[in-house]
């Protein structure tokens, strides 16, 4: 870790000048100045009160976040075979977010799992073939290049009624899958 460009990163967000710094940490600004610029170290207690001059703790301080991936290959992907279909989780861990993104890969004359009863928004676009929305007892064909949205109030699925594979690109809000 550059302690001392974290350390100017956190001045500068208080909108302080060194020399600010310097008088609510009893530090001079020389001393400050060569720290921000890694030609010094401070001891831990030195550090402590620099940081609490700048609102701040040590455990704060030395916390990292741990970057977020924000890009997916297939080796991320989760996949689930069953007979009629293939799920393939495309964003992992896609539960703990606001939404779940999957493929759904449907074989000719093949049905999805039934999605129940929930609080929530439903995207679908399909990609290849053909497939049948089931709903409220009602059949809506679509092909590829066709969208569907429902809400999540009614238990629904897909079937594939064509003579090849289908593949769907399916988002649930809040995750279901």
């Amino acid at each position: 870790m550059d302690i001392g460009k974290k350390i100017r990163q956190l001045r500068i967000q208080n909108n302080l000048t060194l020399e600010d710094l310097a008088s609510r940490s009893e530090l001079t600004k020389g001393f400050l100045s060569q720290l921000e610029r890694n030609l010094t170290s401070p001891s831990i207690s030195t550090l402590e009160d620099i940081l609490e001059a700048l609102g701040t703790n040590l455990s704060e301080f030395f916390h990292e976040e741990e970057e977020e991936q924000i890009v997916f290959s297939t080796k991320d992907f989760f996949v689930d075979r069953q007979e009629d279909y293939k799920i393939e989780w495309i964003v992992p861990n896609a539960q703990k977010n606001e939404m779940e993104p999957i493929l759904l890969t449907l074989q000719p004359k093949g049905r999805s799992q039934e999605m129940n009863s929930h609080f929530g928004e439903e995207f679908g676009y399909v990609l290849k073939g053909n497939v049948t929305l089931v709903r409220d007892n009602k059949r809506y064909k679509l092909k590829a290049k066709d969208t569907f949205y429902v809400n999540g109030r009614t238990s629904h699925y897909l079937y594939n009624h064509g003579n090849s594979e289908a593949l769907v690109l399916w988002v649930t809000t809040p995750p279901t899958f």
